[in-house]
């Protein structure tokens, strides 16, 4: 009798959905519960990829006119009225391979970094793994991200195969690299930010104006080559800097290039997505009364 109650108490206990146990590491991502919940996750990828342009005119259009018309306003204000050089590429696809690799970082960064006060009522309401959320939106402008590229090729192609004036190498190969890195360090960033605004709201308004300053900091309107010596150690300071130029060297042949650059920046964003995991996992426990 004992053993039929003990093999009852078994199967029950396979077949719970949550399991109450001690405290975790903060630096515990806690991947296998993530990948459990991986259809909400994908849920929420469908939701943050409609819902941004589902009451809108154009739609899905603005994916495209958005880079579009920022390259026009560059190539205005920074070509032609400020004449600030890129290297005898041509404008339009200097600065459209630089505002497409950031609009994938910024929107990242921007999202992310307001989690837990956009979602504190049904954080409240129904319990899955925080990390879901910000990784859903970093897989969702990921969409977006690809679609802009797209656009980014058609311009390339005819800069390639009919002008003849860029001039791509094998390094473009790494462009899967610098996504991947991209992503990483906007979600870092973004979870640093998003579990510190949980206390301090001022931050939320300092955001828009710190990712205009950062890219200002980052090789976006002007190439790499036109700032003085003295003062490129601050640009390469920037882990974004050898991301936008080894994509610009890669597939237009102009840019700066540097394993150590690089690697320099994946070391960075390593570092920060650590501070970023041990920060929300810390703040994720009790971010409700606060929030």
């Amino acid at each position: 009798m004992s053993d039929s109650k003990e093999n009852i108490g078994l199967e029950n206990a396979e077949n719970w959905t949550e399991v109450i146990s001690p405290s975790a590491s903060l630096f515990d991502l806690r991947l296998k519960e993530v990948w459990r919940y991986r259809d909400l996750m994908m849920l929420l990828v469908r939701r943050e990829f409609v819902a941004t342009y589902k009451q809108t005119i154009l739609g899905p259009i603005w994916f495209f006119l958005q880079p579009i018309l920022t390259t026009i306003t560059f190539v205005l204000i920074f070509g032609k009225i400020a004449r600030i050089s890129t290297d005898s590429v041509p404008m339009i696809i200097f600065y459209l391979a630089g505002i497409t690799l950031w609009n994938y970082f910024s929107d990242s960064l921007n999202r992310t970094s307001t989690i837990f006060k956009d979602n504190a009522s049904l954080f409240g309401k129904v319990y899955f793994p925080r990390l879901v959320m910000p990784l859903s939106i970093i897989i969702s402008n990921l969409i977006k991200l690809g679609i802009q590229f797209i656009l980014f090729l058609a311009f390339w192609l005819y800069f390639f195969l009919v002008k003849g004036n860029v001039h791509p190498n094998i390094f473009l190969l790494l462009t899967p690299v610098l996504v991947v890195i991209m992503g990483i360090l906007g979600l870092g960033f973004g979870m640093i930010i998003s579990a510190m605004t949980t206390k301090y709201r001022d931050l939320i308004f300092l955001l828009t104006f710190g990712i205009q300053l950062l890219m200002y900091a980052t090789p976006i309107i002007y190439p790499l080559s036109s700032i003085p010596l003295r003062y490129k150690w601050l640009v390469l300071a920037n882990p974004m800097t050898s991301i936008v130029e080894t994509f610009r060297f890669g597939f237009l042949g102009s840019g700066y290039f540097s394993w150590g650059s690089l690697l320099y920046s994946i070391i960075v964003t390593l570092i920060i997505m650590g501070i970023g995991i041990l920060i929300f996992n810390k703040v994720e426990r009790n971010f409700m009364d606060t929030v």
